[in-house]
């Protein structure tokens, strides 16, 4: 069978609470930038993006010329906020108001893991650079097993769930020792994490951990890059629920200069059914909802599939000549659109979709799918393997 996963033979558990905020919740680098600047203390943030910190942006510091001072901030917060550890898995419970999730953070191998999403190959060289010039890995990825019919998702849109208890999650439900780890994240989400060393019980842990093929459901640019850096073993917690769920991924368009009178006329010229809506109207699979300031938009897709690909190839690209990888267009999780910016509301994909593009060998457009609840990066650090 094939080892997907393994123990982290090297690593650094978090002593109380992760230095800075979560570094896998920042989408551009502007926003990295500017939550750099408005943190003072050593944070792994800065470990992640050095040449991002005001310091390096003042100095006009590469990437290559940043790397060695965030290998000494790392190595300054292992000794500080970190304690060593080794040969060990991580049984792990989040809890939240987007539901339960049991899982299993331990060490995957990246070349065995399934991507769900495309993804822009510039992020994915800037990370692998990271990996290989910091030498140990502070990010995460989330992954659900795929074993076919044995796992049955329901086909409730934007949500995901297990109908039965699997053995991982069963295995880990029943860990009652105390947690090596207990914090709240700025979420609300509460994070557990036990520690196991070799035995019976971590062999237990792993097998059912890697008995079914993997699938990424968050972070596919770090499974990229960590394969792109040829390592074998990326931290990853490996779940199967209960309550894993499909959450949206908006798009903003930013300094476009178009007003929705401008989006509705070229939304009519590719032959769309635009019409005004109230603000308060969401999206369903198959509309999609505009909206800037007290005005809003519905959009209807005549096109069955996957919503962000219409948006994208046709919504952005054919009709308004928005190249969606620009900076005029940005992925938004949460949140109000910003004054003069529209934001396009699209509804999350059914996990029906996602699995299906899974089992095809497709991938779904990038920044598409938003599952939750994930587990919080930097809670278990490791070594590069």
């Amino acid at each position: 069978m094939t080892v997907r996963v393994r123990a982290v033979r090297s690593g650094w558990v978090v002593r109380d609470r992760v230095p800075g905020p979560d570094v896998d919740e920042f989408a551009e680098p502007e926003r990295v930038v500017e939550a750099l600047a408005a943190t003072r203390n050593r944070t792994l943030l800065a470990v992640q993006h050095p040449h991002r910190t005001p310091a390096a942006l003042a100095a006009g510091l590469s990437l290559v010329d940043a790397l060695p001072g965030a290998r000494a901030e790392l190595a300054h917060l292992c000794r500080t906020a970190y304690r060593q550890v080794a040969d060990v898995v991580a049984p792990y419970r989040v809890d939240g108001p987007d539901g339960t999730a049991y899982g299993l953070l331990c060490l995957a191998d990246p070349a065995a893991v399934g991507h769900t999403e495309e993804v822009y190959p510039e992020v994915v060289a800037e990370r692998a650079r990271v990996l290989a010039g910091l030498g140990c890995v502070t990010s995460a990825a989330l992954l659900v097993p795929v074993p076919g019919d044995a796992l049955r998702w329901p086909a409730r849109s934007g949500a995901a769930g297990v109908s039965e208890p699997s053995e991982l999650t069963r295995l880990v439900a029943e860990v009652d020792s105390p947690p090596a780890v207990s914090m709240v994240d700025p979420s609300g989400r509460r994070h557990w994490l036990w520690l196991v060393g070799p035995g019976h019980h971590q062999d237990a842990l792993l097998a059912a951990a890697g008995a079914h093929p993997l699938m990424v459901a968050d972070g596919n640019h770090r499974v990229a890059a960590a394969a792109a850096a040829g390592l074998t073993g990326l931290p990853a917690l490996v779940t199967a629920g209960p309550d894993l769920r499909v959450g949206p991924i908006h798009r903003a368009l930013v300094d476009t200069g178009l007003s929705l009178d401008d989006l509705a006329a070229a939304w009519r010229g590719i032959g769309l059914a635009v019409a005004e809506t109230d603000v308060s109207a969401r999206p369903s699979p198959g509309v999609v909802v505009a909206v800037s300031g007290a005005r809003a938009l519905r959009v209807e897709l005549p096109e069955p599939g996957i919503d962000h690909a219409f948006v994208e190839t046709h919504l952005l690209e054919k009709a308004l000549g928005l190249d969606p990888e620009s900076p005029h267009v940005r992925p938004v999780t949460n949140g109000v659109p910003l004054d003069e910016e529209v934001l396009l509301l699209i509804a999350p994909v059914p996990v029906a979709d996602v699995l299906a593009v899974h089992a095809s060998g497709g991938r779904m457009p990038r920044k598409s799918t938003y599952f939750t609840p994930k587990p919080r990066s930097g809670l278990l650090l490791a070594d590069l393997d």
